[in-house]
């Protein structure tokens, strides 16, 4: 099992956030909901604070990440568990740390976009609500 944390950032418009992963990393050059891996001995909420504060420059408290849904696709020979959290309160302004492009958009725009597997069941389950 590979634990994986992404953030649905969220502004008052109710667009969210998506990043493009460089053209050179794994699933290169696809859009998707800014997070990454669990470490060893992380919380998935530690975990996705330390991953929005490297990858997006911003600083989010615990308290501000609300369980949305997760998803589940196989990768390899591991199996991917990608849990979402929405987040509306952060410090600091988004920007392109490890991505090379960030996009709001409202969940019903997000499907046409490229994007890993397991996220497409993420946007199905933000445009439900």
């Amino acid at each position: 099992m590979l634990f994986v944390v992404a953030a649905a950032l969220t502004n008052a418009k109710g667009q969210m956030l998506l990043q493009k992963r460089p053209d050179d990393a794994q699933m290169g050059g696809l859009w998707e909901f800014p997070g990454g891996k669990v470490d060893k001995g992380e919380s998935p909420e530690i975990a996705l604070i330390r991953e929005l504060e490297e990858e997006l420059g911003i600083t989010v408290d615990a308290q501000d990440l609300v369980p949305e849904t997760f998803a589940s696709a196989p990768l390899g020979d591991r199996n991917l568990v990608l849990l979402l959290y929405r987040c509306a309160h952060w410090v600091g302004t988004p920007k392109p740390i490890y991505a090379t492009d960030i996009q709001w958009l409202l969940p019903q725009d997000m499907a046409v976009l490229p994007m890993p597997p397991a996220d497409y069941p993420l946007v199905q389950k933000l445009q439900a609500l």
